[in-house]
């Protein structure tokens, strides 16, 4: 039996084509007008990849630094010891430690959306894998994770930095913004998030790349978006 859609939805649907493909700017702009909630929702981005992340050729990662923020509070966890720990205290850092941390999350306790260490850390942090792994909190040097720059990291995680990382289908995702931000905004963190992606094209990827690009707010419907109108220019 078909799932009879609510009221809301079906009105939020409504003046979206299906099958239309939308410039960045237009699907912007009728996803802001959608987004009723009484929260401020998540402007999210979904994206269809050429690419099969079984093979190690084709994995795609990296991370973007949105110019104008997530619009979320990250809370960001460090481990390291000494002067970086210090360091990581001083540029804002929610949670800092080393052995004692290692125990915190090992018994369950993950207060935090973003993990750094500093290389000498990762003997340590590389034992809690099956509890940061799944989570996508593993730190790893080619998102800038794993760094000695303890700073530079806290920073680019509180000021707006996300990481993608393709899902098995080929699918890549993630928040760029909220609700209340204006259009441009939101078209410039699009087209930047876009454009990392393309830039993390992998040696394995045959024929075409980004395949299909959509947008969505929480609570609100989804709209297909050309590909062409937020790669390049």
């Amino acid at each position: 039996m078909a799932v009879k859609e609510g009221k809301r939805i079906s009105a939020a649907r409504e003046g979206i084509e299906v099958t239309k493909l939308y410039p960045i700017q237009d699907a912007v702009k009728l996803i802001k007008e959608r987004a009723k909630a009484k929260f401020d929702e998540t402007i999210e981005i979904s994206m269809n990849l050429g690419v099969d992340p079984r093979h190690a050729d084709q994995m795609v990662r990296g991370v973007c630094n949105l110019p104008n923020g997530s619009g979320r509070t990250v809370r960001v966890a460090v481990f390291a010891r000494g002067a970086k720990a210090d360091e990581a205290k001083a540029a804002g850092a929610d949670v800092v430690g080393a052995e004692e941390l290692f125990e915190t999350v090992n018994g369950g306790t993950i207060d935090f959306d973003r993990c750094i260490a500093t290389p000498d850390m990762m003997p340590l942090v590389g034992r809690l894998g099956k509890v940061l792994g799944p989570r996508g909190l593993m730190p790893n040097p080619k998102v800038g994770t794993v760094t000695m720059d303890v700073k530079g990291a806290v920073e680019a995680a509180k000021g707006g930095a996300v990481e993608f990382r393709v899902e098995k289908a080929g699918i890549v995702h993630a928040g760029i913004g909220k609700a209340s931000f204006d259009e441009g905004k939101l078209v410039e963190n699009i087209k930047a998030f876009a454009d990392a992606v393309s830039k993390a094209k992998p040696s394995g990827a045959k024929g075409t790349y980004i395949q299909r690009v959509a947008i969505s707010s929480t609570m609100g419907p989804g709209v297909k978006v050309d590909p062409s109108s937020v790669i390049g220019g």
